[in-house]
């Protein structure tokens, strides 16, 4: 797994920056914005931000004093196809499960009818 992805991960890992992420969806925010939805300081803030920055999952850009943050639509990809490699084997999985499970059935017909 690369650093990227790696970082990706960790800033997910946190409950407030998945919360952060959420208020994002919706509209980009300046850190001011940000403190005003959550019970946090600043100081606190800008270390959530800069670790979902690291992780490419927002991008800040300044405006005028003021820091923006906005979802990183390329870098929140990149977590899904991770994920996605995930869903082709369970979906898989299941399917085997599903064979099984019908085969044992239509076994167990055969043998009721004998």
């Amino acid at each position: 797994m690369n650093d990227i992805l790696q970082q990706a991960f960790r800033a997910l890992g946190d409950p407030t920056r998945r919360q952060i992420l959420q208020q994002l969806c919706g509209a980009e925010l300046s850190i001011t914005e940000v403190v005003e939805q959550f019970d946090l300081t600043r100081t606190a803030v800008r270390k959530h931000l800069t670790i979902l920055e690291e992780g490419e999952l927002i991008v800040v850009t300044a405006k005028g004093k003021e820091r923006i943050s906005r979802l990183n639509s390329d870098g929140l990809r990149k977590t899904v196809d991770w994920f996605s490699y995930f869903d082709q084997y369970w979906d898989d999985a299941l399917i085997s499960l599903k064979d099984a499970a019908e085969a044992d059935t239509r076994k167990t017909k055969r043998k009721d009818k004998k």
